[in-house]
């Protein structure tokens, strides 16, 4: 369910349905002795808000991942997704090849936002035409762990034994792991009906929900 705020942009104060403030240095809640002001936004809205007003934008990327044998339905939710993350304010970080990496930095460009793509291979040319930002690492599937460490938090679309990697470091890690779309089944993994539930997921998770 989408979480309801409080949110003073006048005095750029954003309150929880318990009237709890954000500290968006901290990313953290704390009891306010301000009375809960301002419109009522979701968690999207808030999201967004802490991107490109608060002042303090969360600088870390959303890692999206998934298989370059993508079908249609995943290729769409990664390109929804990317969209959507990028017109909050997110950075995103994918494997920066084809299929589900490509339909994310498409989503993402087209929204005006800046996808990272970190290639296994030390050629660049591999990437997809729609990474802004391109790492050759010439590592091999071991640039797996990169893009799990590197992320606030992953989304993931689908699966494949390298998907299944990310996913698994990912949680090692102690990172959030959305799932949709055929993503695999394990344990700690949100998994979510559609793009939208994903994008909530996402920003619940920037803003420290």
């Amino acid at each position: 369910m989408n979480a309801i705020y409080r949110l003073d942009r006048g005095q750029r104060i954003l309150f929880d349905s318990s009237g709890r403030q954000f500290e968006p240095h901290l990313r953290s809640w704390s009891d306010s002795a301000t009375p809960a002001s301002g419109e009522s936004v979701g968690s999207i809205a808030a999201a967004g808000w802490l991107q490109r007003q608060s002042g303090a934008p969360v600088r870390v990327p959303i890692g999206v991942i998934g298989p370059r044998e993508a079908t249609g339905a995943q290729l769409l939710a990664a390109e929804e997704i990317g969209n959507g993350l990028a017109a909050m304010g997110f950075f995103v970080i994918c494997g920066g090849r084809q299929g589900v990496m490509e339909a994310v930095c498409k989503g993402v460009a087209e929204a005006g936002g800046m996808a990272i793509g970190m290639l296994p291979e030390p050629d660049p040319s591999f990437a997809n035409a729609y990474a802004g930002i391109v790492i050759a690492t010439g590592i091999g599937e071991a640039r797996n762990a990169l893009i799990a460490r590197s992320s606030l938090c992953l989304v993931a679309i689908g699966d494949s034994y390298g998907t299944l990697s990310e996913v698994a470091l990912g949680r090692q890690f102690g990172k959030r792991v959305i799932g949709l779309e055929g993503a695999a089944r394990v344990e700690g993994v949100v998994h979510v009906a559609s793009a939208a539930e994903a994008l909530e997921e996402v920003a619940r998770c920037a803003l420290g929900a």
